[in-house]
């Protein structure tokens, strides 16, 4: 499955900006991404507008180290429409932001009672980059931090603005939380773990020099793409909460055709194929069964036809033939069939009502007899219908007149 990574640029502080007027706030006019045709190594990378990015399966954004605060609590017992205002609560005394304009986000499968780590983050900041890019048609299905709290180590790396010796910054992960700091202070050195060679610590190409002077080891050269894709297989997820995607229609369908494309769902797609040929291959093996039993029985058929009756030498309808040739001895010796004018004039007299005289006009042409009826009742051509039924005669009354014919199929 295709994996879009956008790196999001960090959130632009209210200092930063005093410092400097001239300097507008941050945009996404262009974004640095990383493509990836399976979601474990890198493809391709680069920077790109919004509507030019490359069209993946999934689309992933990376936020900054500094733009994901982090909180442990104990996760409180209250239903889902009122968690998020139980956070705010319980993380009221640490934040220094009105709770209204942040956002929180709960690990993957969190439990009520539990100890956690808490994701906060500037709910309008947030909003508004989740906003522009959907507006460009970037649909973003998780955001994800570049760190979260976990194995103790570090990170370090130069800002895109800074000059090739500046110092570099260090995303310092450790047990009580992430911090992240510059390398030329003294608080960065006083945070650092007692035994460095026993924590992992990777570096950008550009400040792997410098990190590993301020260290006193070496360090694990990470490339940005690459660590920013390492980040979007974390099981975490942003949207949260009022910030939660909206799976309607077209993207429900696409949710679910990604998740069965996934790498983890292939032995169930190879076992619907398997199921599907084994079900194609029975239902041939089916159908051939079936066809040789018709083609058995229509040469049964054919031989049973040719052994009654020798003058039939081509065999075209084997049913029709049988009863044409059946037809043509029993006119030949001089018996009634059932749709003769002795059968059905014999079938009328049998069931005529009593009380009835002799019938005053009949009429026979192909098998029906046309008998005069005036003056009947209801009750008498009720019973005579009822008579004539088991024989298997159809019996039809229309302007005092009453036809007799034999029903098709009907024993003799």
């Amino acid at each position: 499955m295709a994996v879009l990574v956008l790196q999001i640029p960090p959130r632009q502080r209210l200092a930063s900006r005093a410092a400097d007027e001239s300097v507008p706030p941050r945009s996404l006019a262009e974004l640095d991404y990383v493509f990836s045709p399976d979601g474990l190594a890198v493809g391709s990378s680069g920077r790109a507008a919004p509507a030019l990015l490359p069209r993946a399966d999934s689309v992933v954004a990376v936020l900054a180290d500094a733009d994901v605060a982090w909180q442990r609590i104990t996760l409180p017992k209250a239903p889902p429409a009122r968690l998020r205002a139980a956070l705010a609560g319980m993380l009221e005394e640490a934040l220094l932001d009105d709770e209204d304009a942040l956002h929180f986000a709960l690990p993957p499968q969190a439990a009520s009672g539990s100890e956690a780590w808490i994701a906060v983050v500037h709910r309008g900041w947030l909003a508004g980059v989740v906003a522009e890019l959907e507006a460009a048609g970037v649909v973003v299905d998780r955001v994800v931090p570049a760190a979260v709290p976990g194995t103790p180590g570090g990170h370090f790396c130069l800002p895109a603005d800074a000059d090739a010796d500046a110092a570099p910054w260090l995303t310092l992960v450790r047990e009580d939380g992430i911090t992240r700091l510059r390398t030329d202070g003294t608080l960065a050195r006083a945070l650092l773990p007692a035994d460095p060679a026993a924590q992992r610590w990777t570096a950008t190409p550009a400040a792997a020099a410098a990190a590993e002077r301020f260290l006193g080891q070496p360090v694990e050269v990470f490339a940005e793409a690459g660590r920013v894709l390492d980040a979007a297989r974390s099981p975490w997820n942003l949207r949260q909460f009022e910030l939660a995607p909206r799976r309607r229609g077209l993207r429900v369908l696409r949710e679910l055709m990604q998740r069965l494309m996934s790498p983890e769902w292939r032995p169930v797609r190879w076992g619907a194929l398997a199921l599907v040929v084994v079900q194609v291959v029975g239902l041939n093996a089916l159908a051939w069964q079936q066809r040789r039993a018709i083609d058995e029985r229509q040469a049964q058929l054919t031989t049973t036809l040719q052994q009654s009756f020798p003058g039939v030498r081509a065999v075209v309808d084997a049913p029709l033939q049988m009863r044409r040739e059946a037809e043509r001895l029993r006119a030949a010796a001089g018996r009634a069939g059932d749709g003769d004018l002795e059968v059905l004039l014999g079938a009328a007299a049998a069931a005529w009502p009593e009380g009835q005289g002799p019938v005053q006009t009949l009429r026979y042409e192909s098998g029906r007899l046309t008998l005069a009826a005036d003056g009947w009742s209801e009750p008498e051509i009720a019973g005579f219908r009822a008579r004539l039924g088991p024989a298997g005669y159809a019996v039809e009354l229309a302007d005092g007149r009453i036809t007799l014919t034999r029903r098709a199929g009907a024993a003799a």
